[in-house]
């Protein structure tokens, strides 16, 4: 740029230098311009380079966006797959756990209708053997038995019926019984002993009556009589009380003086006395069946004359006699029949479970 020229002292401002003044102004405009050119130029290139590294990354995490949701796709597809397959073994895990449950609960009710029968089947025997011995032990054994097994089931259905078996296991202990064991012994021993108790009419030196009063005082005085003699006749004095001794024993038996209620009694003759003993000991024995057959009327008829046969025909002041008296008369008290309870209220429970 050439040299501006001096100014004119004391002279206005000229065209020229406006102009100059114009020229600097667009050269500084114009380098200015250049400038921010440049660094436009330069921060576009900039830009131009970011975005190109940017849209290589979008790319490349486009491609793997891709990948990813390719796989995820994939993996969509297999765990769609798996879990029909898994709803298809669920349902027949289902279906297969129902029929399980159905088989359970049919064997279940099975089970407990087999175990309702034999409870109702061994409660009927058990009647009818009670019935049949007129005993309620048969009925308490088995009712024991039915309880103790339902105890180990532990079945809401069962606990019905164990409470009616309970109720009617009270009432079969609360029944009397009847002994025939016991009871059968008792006659046995009344007929061992029936040879050996005596009859009235029997001849017995124990119940012989004692010599008169009147009779004592003079064989007392015959033997001391005879006693007092000296020497030689104290032989012949205990020869004569011996003599004595044996008449008054000879005369003893001849006279008896006994106290008779039952007049016929005195007259069974010996013979006869051996055709009574064995129509007691009969008696005794058709007592003795009856009970066994459970036929109680019969044995307490036969008990009844038997008793009255001991009565009449038996010695009472003898200890034997009455101890055979006291043997059939509590045969007779215990002989009786027992009513021997129904377990109706244990096979109405049953009924009613096996509904």
């Amino acid at each position: 740029m050439p040299p501006a020229p001096p100014p004119a002292a004391h002279a206005g401002p000229g065209p020229g230098r406006w102009i100059a003044t114009g020229g600097a102004v667009l050269a500084a405009l114009a380098a200015a311009g250049l400038v921010m050119a440049w660094s436009t130029q330069q921060r576009v290139k900039a830009l131009e380079t970011e975005l190109v590294k940017r849209q290589q990354d979008s790319g490349a995490q486009a491609a793997e966006a891709q990948l990813l949701a390719r796989q995820a796709q994939e993996g969509v597809h297999d765990g769609a797959a798996k879990l029909a397959l898994l709803e298809a073994r669920v349902a027949e895990t289902s279906l297969q756990r129902s029929q399980i449950e159905e088989l359970l609960q049919s064997m279940a009710r099975s089970r407990d209708e087999n175990v309702l029968a034999d409870v109702e089947a061994a409660v009927r025997v058990a009647q009818q053997q009670s019935a049949i011995t007129g005993s309620a032990d048969p009925l308490v054994a088995t009712l024991k038995q039915v309880d103790e097994r339902l105890s180990r089931y532990a079945q809401p259905r069962l606990e019905r019926v164990r409470r009616a078996v309970a109720q009617d296991l009270e009432k079969a202990r609360a029944a009397g019984a009847t002994d025939i064991p016991l009871l059968s012994i008792r006659l046995d021993e009344v007929i061992r002993q029936i040879d050996e108790l005596p009859l009235l009419s029997a001849v017995d030196r124990r119940g012989a009556p004692r010599a008169p009063a009147g009779a004592r005082p003079a064989l007392a005085a015959a033997a001391s009589a005879s006693a007092a003699a000296p020497g030689w006749g104290d032989g012949l004095g205990e020869r004569w009380r011996g003599m004595l001794e044996q008449v008054w024993a000879e005369v003893r038996d001849l006279v008896r003086v006994t106290r008779i209620d039952v007049p016929e009694a005195m007259l069974v003759a010996p013979e006869q006395a051996f055709f009574l003993r064995e129509n007691l000991k009969l008696r005794l024995l058709n007592a003795r069946l009856a009970l066994l057959s459970r036929q109680f009327d019969i044995a307490q008829s036969d008990l009844r004359d038997a008793q009255s046969a001991l009565e009449r025909y038996f010695d009472r002041s003898s200890r034997r006699v009455n101890a055979a008296l006291d043997g059939v008369r509590q045969v007779a008290a215990q002989a009786r029949t027992v009513a021997v309870p129904r377990p109706d209220a244990t096979l109405a429970a049953i009924a009613a479970a096996g509904r």
